[in-house]
């Protein structure tokens, strides 16, 4: 396989900036680069339109030559199985690492294709797994934006992208704050569903059909004032056991497709 070059030093250069890039979130800002590991995580991102920096891979490790080989060579570097175990992040692995360029990922720049948009909204979420099962049950529902408020954790994180399995590239991911989000949703005309436990109906009898937001909070402190207040509808999923809580990604799912259900039904 044709590469650039051929790394064998921990010390080179382009080796550091790549484990600063896995561990230094304000690297990532800074540079408005970060890193991917995994053949599927990086086609989606290619095919989502990601600029492709650098790709380095481990031949010992690397099953599926061709695939690579779709790419430039000038962007192939191969290191050795020594340097590549430095740099992975999962547990089982392909042989790829590869550094891409950020999107914007502004609020000013949301654009919606379908006349009533189905989004998700997270509030302050914190830990990367459940970051990533969200943008999994977005992409799995095909949700026409997610919509991080005040956000709490890097969006490249590289556990954010390793837990979504690439997802976070397949889908309109955009970030602001509460209030910022709110003034846009009012603007564009959207009803707020906000999952709390208080003045709230059953999910399964409020009305999905027009352009909505679904609002989520953490499991720990739920969603802020700011969002009660400013929501159409409070929804409640029933509960029959002792605990009045989900999983956030697991309730924001039970809503999604409900949504969708509705939505099937009126067309």
């Amino acid at each position: 396989m044709q590469a650039n070059k051929h790394i064998t030093s921990t010390q080179n250069p382009l080796i550091k900036k790549v484990l600063l890039l896995k561990e230094k979130s304000r690297e990532r800002k800074k540079t408005g680069l970060f890193i991917l590991e995994g053949l599927r995580e990086l086609q989606i991102a290619s095919n989502a339109g990601y600029d492709i920096d650098t790709i380095l891979f481990c031949e010992g490790i690397l099953e599926n030559s061709s695939e690579i080989q779709t790419f430039s060579s000038d962007q192939l570097i191969s290191v050795t199985l020594d340097i590549y175990k430095k740099l992975a992040y999962r547990d089982t692995t392909e042989g790829i690492i590869a550094i891409l360029k950020s999107k914007n990922h502004e609020l000013s720049s949301l654009k919606f294709e379908n006349k009533n948009p189905l989004v998700l909204i997270a509030e302050a979420p914190e830990k990367p797994g459940n970051i990533g099962a969200l943008l999994r049950t977005a992409d799995a529902a095909n949700l026409d934006a997610v919509l991080i408020a005040n956000p709490k954790t890097d969006l490249y994180n590289p556990n954010i992208i390793r837990s979504s399995v690439g997802c976070i590239f397949s889908r309109n991911v955009k970030m602001g704050s509460t209030t910022e989000i709110i003034s846009y949703l009012k603007k564009e005309g959207f009803q707020i569903f906000c999952a709390a436990l208080s003045a709230s109906k059953d999910y399964t009898t409020v009305d999905f059909n027009e352009s909505t937001a679904i609002v989520v909070g953490t499991e720990h402190s739920g969603l802020s004032e700011e969002w009660l207040n400013n929501s159409a509808q409070n929804i409640i999923i029933p509960m029959e056991g002792e605990i009045d809580s989900m999983n956030v990604s697991v309730s924001a799912a039970i809503l999604i497709f409900e949504a969708k259900r509705q939505r099937k039904l009126n067309k």
